[in-house]
Formats: structure tokens, C-alpha cells, sequence
């Protein structure tokens, strides 16, 4: 789990009988591998829920962003789709401060949401740059307790449904590819997203591949 610094209210509680690694929830669960098993089931659930919840005209907002969360995890936590109100850090990375939240999230709405969505019409490296700059850009905000790098992934799978890709394949941001990935968030960090663009490119070129007529592979 991650560092907390700050930490009140029911967002810094965990769950009874979870030794301090489970955050409290609405089911009950107290076990790492069956919280993970419950998360991953209201992921898959909700992406049938937004296949037909956003049109490919639709420009995306932060509201939007806070809509998904809640969508996916609201069954399970009683503060999914809102701002977190505690301080959090992973790898000695510090996320943005709680009370800046708003403001961030206001501003990655107007910097990236406003003018690289709808994704609708795009080529493929212009896909790929817009996924890149929003994808990393609200991992860096992390702007919820939990989930933040999850939900990035719904947004980016939207915006490729909007430009007309099949459901995205992130597995080239895992395993071996997770150093990789972890590595570009730091480097859009500091303004760099090109690291991302080729993490993400990956991403784009390994789903149309999966989905290409096999003659045609």
C-alpha cells in the first residue's frame, strides 16, 4: 500500500482484520488477493457500463474522470469519484498535495482533456500523444486514495474507442514492461512525454495487431 502522510477520516481507515493493508470498504473484504479479485470483477463490469456512456464526439472533463472512478469502484468504496483528502506517496514519489487537487484537476481539464478530446478522427500518432499527455499527466495528479493508475487506463481505452480502436491491451505496461512505464511517468514528470508515447504506442500497435484479419498479420 502506499505511504500516508496526513491521513484522517474514513479514506485513512482500513478494514478490520486487514493488519493495516486493506482500506476499509463497503464489502467487508479484509485480504489483499480478494480485494484485488473484486476490483479487477467492477473493472470488467464497468467497462461493458461505459462502451455506450460516452459518444465519440463527447470531449471529456474532470467530472468525467470523477464519473469512471465512481462507476468502478462505488460499490466497493464509500469515497470512489471523490478528490482524496490524504497526502500519499509511492517509491519515495510524492503525488500532488490534497488541497491542490481541485485546482489541478480544473487545469488538466482546460491543458489536456479541453483541446486533445474528442479523440475522434485521429491518426494514430496523433492518438498516441494525446494518450500519452493525458495518461501521464492525471497518473502525476493522482487525484484518488486508490485506483488512480486504473483509471487512467479507462480514460486512455475511451479516447481510443472515440478514434475508432478495439478495446485497448495494456499489457505491454506490465511485467518486464512496468520499469519501462514507471520510468515515463518520471520523465513526464519533467516535461518529457516521450517515453510514455512509446509505452503507449506499444499499446496501440499490440491491440490492432490482435485484432488484424490473420491474413493480414
Amino acid at each position: 500500500m502506499m505511504s500516508r502522510y496526513d491521513a484522517a477520516g474514513i479514506e485513512a481507515e482500513f478494514e478490520p482484520g486487514s493488519r493495516g493493508r486493506v482500506l476499509r470498504n463497503r464489502c467487508g473484504i479484509s485480504g489483499i488477493r480478494a480485494m484485488q479479485f473484486a476490483e479487477s470483477l467492477a473493472l470488467e463490469a464497468v467497462e461493458e457500463v461505459l462502451l455506450t456512456r460516452f459518444a465519440a464526439g463527447h470531449r471529456f472533463t474532470a467530472d468525467d474522470v470523477r464519473l469512471v472512478h465512481r462507476l468502478w469502484l462505488g460499490d466497493i468504496y464509500q469515497w470512489a469519484g471523490e478528490y482524496r483528502n490524504v497526502n500519499i506517496a509511492k517509491g519515495g514519489f510524492m503525488f500532488a498535495a490534497a488541497q491542490q487537487l481541485p485546482r489541478l484537476m480544473d487545469e488538466f481539464e482546460a491543458r489536456f482533456l479541453c483541446p486533445l478530446t474528442p479523440c475522434a478522427g485521429m491518426g494514430e500518432a496523433a492518438l498516441v500523444a494525446a494518450l500519452a499527455r493525458t495518461h501521464a499527466e492525471l497518473v502525476i495528479i493522482h487525484p484518488f486514495r486508490e485506483g488512480n493508475g486504473r483509471c487512467a487506463r479507462l480514460l486512455a481505452w475511451l479516447m481510443a474507442l472515440q478514434a475508432g480502436l478495439p478495446p485497448l491491451d495494456f499489457s505491454p505496461l506490465q511485467g518486464h514492461g512496468k520499469r519501462h512505464y514507471i520510468a515515463a511517468i518520471h520523465a513526464a514528470f519533467l516535461g518529457n512525454y516521450e517515453p510514455m508515447e512509446t509505452m503507449l504506442s506499444r499499446v496501440v500497435r499490440r491491440t490492432l495487431r490482435a485484432y488484424a484479419p490473420k491474413s493480414v498479420r
